[in-house]
């Protein structure tokens, strides 16, 4: 087992998938894609993990790379082989078996809860995000981007803003509209712009009060993930 880990900017991920593999041993790399790097070959993994990014995928003309992990990704699938998107990672899965991505005309920023649909909660690596057992996720989003289910895909969440919060098509292929690899480093570094004070330290106290128990579920996420029975 290995994993390619492909960033669309620096400052997105991995987060807690990198914490988990280390954990783990399980070998991996990280490539940048939007400075210019690229895998030798994709022989060399067994699983593939898109990360997020601010682009768009209908604005691939303007960012090349994200071209190149368009069709890596494909690669992986074709070849059968597991592949975790996350955010635009998920969307560029979408993509990739032929959905349309689209605007979604309104932002989901912040912590939120996903209703886990009943195949979510038989699916045996997506209902480890379960609260408690119940049909519900708590997870971090931060997109104004959403797509259509692709063709054979199974909804695994959705919210009362954007149905499709999560699919998995195949065995194998995960897409998340939510960025499971969130840790509170990473929060505070992506808000630390932000001008409203008062709202950004009401996330920052809502982050380290949930984080302990989400970074459980996500940590049986991935376990789940990269070692299906």
């Amino acid at each position: 087992m290995k994993a390619l880990v492909l960033k669309n900017i620096p400052i997105e991920g991995p987060g807690t998938i990198e914490d988990y593999l280390r954990q783990q041993a399980v070998p991996f790399d990280i490539v940048e894609l939007m400075e210019g790097e690229e895998p030798n070959s994709s022989q060399d993994y067994s699983h593939l993990i898109m990360m997020g990014g601010p682009m768009a995928v209908y604005e691939m003309h303007m960012h090349p790379h994200l071209v190149k992990g368009a069709s890596l990704i494909e690669d992986f699938i074709k070849k059968g082989k597991s592949v975790l998107g996350v955010c635009l990672g998920a969307q560029m899965i979408a993509h990739v078996l032929g959905a349309r991505v689209y605007s979604g005309g309104q932002k989901e920023v912040g912590w939120y809860e996903a209703d886990i649909t009943p195949e979510g909660m038989m699916d045996e690596v997506f209902r480890t995000l379960s609260v408690e057992g119940r049909p519900k996720a708590e997870v971090f989003q931060w997109h104004g981007d959403t797509f259509d289910l692709p063709d054979g895909a199974v909804r695994l969440a959705s919210s009362p803003v954007y149905a499709n919060q999560a699919f998995r098509w195949g065995k194998g292929v995960y897409a998340l509209q939510f960025h499971i690899e969130v840790t509170p480093p990473i929060i505070t570094q992506w808000f630390a712009g932000e001008q409203d004070f008062f709202e950004t330290q009401k996330l920052f106290k809502k982050t380290l009060d949930v984080y302990p128990e989400y970074s459980k579920r996500a940590m049986g996420f991935y376990g789940s993930f990269f070692f299906r029975p």
